[in-house]
């Protein structure tokens, strides 16, 4: 396949034929479909309430659940280590066994987004270090994902001090470039992006605009209803103001329950965004003690009028749910399949 040059970063990628996206899963009727789905599967506090007890032990693996109760995920272990490309295809016939209609989108790797040291300096594009072989391995598994036709999309997320100022606008423009072949999200999180020159830029490259829920701290994005391409994204981060930037453990950060009038109101907005979009994906990324689960199953729910499945220790243990779920109906998981992501 022949390779081009990206100006400006150095790196080559690769020209896209006209049969690139012919793997990737389309809509499947003319209305708009939503899908709602969770942020990433395999958490230990998630075993005893999303999951049955017990289930790694009896060596079932998550996914048999998850693609049972919802008709998407997002691969979040991407964005911390590169997905094995025979891993991808291994998750991709799990889940086609069990719901034939599931997809994945999956987080780009933190190497491209976010800065060696994010964590004590603010990320721009000139600090931002990938390599080639950050992306040699990235696209193995992106590829190998997507030739199972079950790649949705992939989400490139920025944090909160990635600016919009005009090295950071070229840097995105490159990285657009580099994986153009795939159907691209761009979630960034400080307030500087929303305005309609940003929305004008998605718009021209074709790349959607994440609309998210934030704690609104400084000058974080407040929510928002845009749609940039015929793909809509939306992520729910939960509201932990306490514990957003100074967590004890970095997952107390999403320690939040949606309430019931809070997810109402994004219902409203996720039927705008999906009323201009060809497919329009929702993920709960609240993800402490299973509750983007609990959350993402009322907002099914919700958009769809009907009662949703949920395994019986989500509703144990989560009572309120009941109200939107019924248990799923008791099965085996096959064993023996990587848990990660």
């Amino acid at each position: 396949m022949a390779l081009r040059r990206v100006e400006g970063r150095g790196r080559a990628h690769r020209q896209t034929p006209a049969a690139s996206r012919a793997n990737l899963p389309l809509a499947m009727s003319d209305s708009p479909q939503i899908r709602v789905g969770i942020a990433g599967w395999s958490y230990k506090d998630w075993e005893g309430i999303f999951y049955p007890p017990g289930m790694r032990r009896r060596k079932e693996h998550p996914l048999d659940y998850v693609a049972r109760c919802f008709d998407m995920v997002e691969i979040n272990t991407s964005f911390y280590g590169h997905i094995r490309p025979e891993i991808a295809r291994l998750w991709a016939r799990k889940t086609a066994a069990v719901n034939p209609d599931f997809v994945f989108t999956a987080k780009l790797h933190r190497s491209f987004t976010h800065s060696p040291l994010a964590v004590m300096e603010p990320t721009s594009a000139a600090t931002i270090q990938p390599n080639d072989e950050d992306e040699r391995l990235a696209r193995e598994g992106l590829d190998a994902l997507a030739s199972t036709g079950k790649f949705a999309a992939l989400l490139i997320q920025f944090p909160v001090s990635y600016k919009n100022t005009l090295l950071n606008r070229e840097y995105i423009e490159t990285l657009v470039r580099q994986f153009i072949e795939f159907p691209l999200a761009v979630e960034v999180r400080h307030s500087s992006w929303n305005n309609p020159e940003t929305l004008a830029e998605f718009t021209q490259k074709n790349v959607a605009f994440c609309n998210i829920d934030q704690p609104l701290l400084g000058r974080s994005l407040a929510p928002t209803e845009h749609v940039t391409s015929s793909l809509g994204y939306v992520r729910l981060h939960g509201r932990n103001y306490d514990q957003w930037f100074e967590p004890e453990k970095s997952s107390d950060r999403y320690n939040y329950l949606y309430k019931e009038s809070e997810l109402r109101v994004w219902k409203e907005k996720i039927e705008n965004i999906a009323a201009k979009a060809k497919v329009t994906y929702v993920v709960a990324n609240n993800h402490f003690e299973a509750k983007g689960g609990v959350n993402a199953l009322q907002l099914k729910s919700m958009l769809t009028g009907r009662r949703v499945k949920a395994t019986d220790s989500l509703l144990q243990h989560y009572p309120d749910l009941k109200k939107f779920a019924d248990p799923l109906p008791e099965d085996r998981a096959e064993p023996d399949l990587p848990l990660l992501a």
